[in-house]
């Protein structure tokens, strides 16, 4: 069975763990420890998910979370405020899918992650303004604009050209699905999401039999995304990749609610992967373009920081990041240390995907 992510490395002594607000203040943790140059900064989890209220009716930009001002406010009045209503609003709440009510595995509390507790931490690097503001990330999602959203269908498959997301949903229907979220900094959440299996949207496209891969790439517009005018170091915009049998498996989701509801702009706002035997960075959010390819494509963390990020990076206890273990996790708003599952506990759907090497390393 292949449970693997990133090359194995060493382990960070206890003596030199870092404090909490240390570690979750990346940059700078990264400055601190002499990291330098193209490696600062750690993976961005998929994201520490804000969950939601349902949104109410109507074309997009008039209702927001509490707070009444809007979801377009700037700044935000509430990690809530920033929720827009959806374009199909009927579609929402969604039915639960009976086969992923409850998570696999063995859960070290009960119940779904705070939605308060959460909506407040958030890693989409795009927004976060400063070194400090990786706990109010939402504050600085006010200028981006979600609707109306389209995504580029490009490369080796029979359909290819631009597309709505409102009309996409519609023709593919929602569902819930409850899934666990590992962050590879060390946490977990369990979030409702609500989309529709990332199959549907593959098979619609038609891709090649020479496409072996698949490419997601995020929005470009600094003049919206703060984080992309003052870290510079990073190669925007986002992208991120899966093999083909990955991006057909069973449980990757394309999400675009949680709770019930739209997802706020700080979660992926209008739409994003769920891949949740995955670390979360490899979780791409607001996508803008899907590309069928041949040959092994890069993501950005893998070119930031290869030593510490792998193409795969599969959820597995026994292959370390270079400055932490993997074996623990933090479950918000649960226990302080809680045993990590291979694969998440998602072992069943996915271990057959990965040959034995990968057991060790990412290749």
């Amino acid at each position: 069975m292949a449970h693997v992510i990133v090359p194995p490395g060493w382990r960070l002594p206890e003596r030199m763990a870092a404090p909490k607000e240390l570690y979750l203040n990346r940059r700078d943790f990264l400055r601190r420890m002499s990291i330098g140059g193209a490696s600062l900064g750690l993976a961005a989890c998929s994201d520490r998910v804000a969950t939601i209220a349902p949104s109410g009716g109507g074309p997009g930009h008039e209702m927001g979370g509490p707070g009444g001002t809007g979801c377009d406010a700037n700044p935000p009045s509430d990690p809530l405020a920033t929720i827009c209503a959806p374009p199909n609003p009927d579609l929402y709440p969604a039915s639960p899918n009976p086969n992923f009510v409850d998570p696999p595995g063995t859960l070290p509390y009960e119940g779904l992650t705070d939605r308060r507790l959460v909506a407040s931490h958030n890693n989409f690097y795009e927004f976060i303004g400063n070194a400090s503001s990786v706990h109010s990330v939402w504050g600085f999602t006010g200028p981006f604009r979600i609707w109306p959203w389209t995504v580029e269908i490009a490369g080796e498959a029979e359909v290819t050209g631009r597309f709505d997301l409102e009309e996409l949903e519609r023709e593919f229907g929602l569902e819930e699905r409850v899934y666990r979220l590992r962050c590879v900094e060390a946490w977990s959440i369990v979030v409702p999401w609500t989309g529709y299996p990332l199959r549907k949207l593959m098979e619609k496209f038609r891709p090649l039999s020479s496409a072996r891969y698949v490419r997601f790439t995020s929005f470009l517009r600094p003049d919206q995304a703060v984080g992309q005018r003052t870290q510079p170091w990073y190669p925007w915009p986002y992208y991120e990749a899966l093999r083909m049998d990955e991006a057909l498996n069973e449980l990757a989701f394309v999400a675009t609610g949680v709770y019930g509801g739209a997802l706020p702009k700080q979660n992926g706002a209008p739409w994003r992967l769920a891949l949740p035997w995955k670390y979360g960075f490899k979780s791409a959010k607001s996508i803008q373009r899907i590309e069928f390819v041949r040959e092994r494509p890069s993501t950005l963390w893998a070119d930031v920081w290869p030593e510490a990020y792998g193409f795969y990076s599969n959820v597995n206890p026994w292959v370390p990041h270079p400055e932490w273990s993997q074996e623990f996790e933090e479950v918000l708003g649960g226990p302080p240390r809680a045993r990590t599952e291979l694969f998440n506990g998602y072992g069943e759907y996915v271990a057959d995907l990965y040959d034995p090497e990968l057991l060790t390393y990412a290749s």
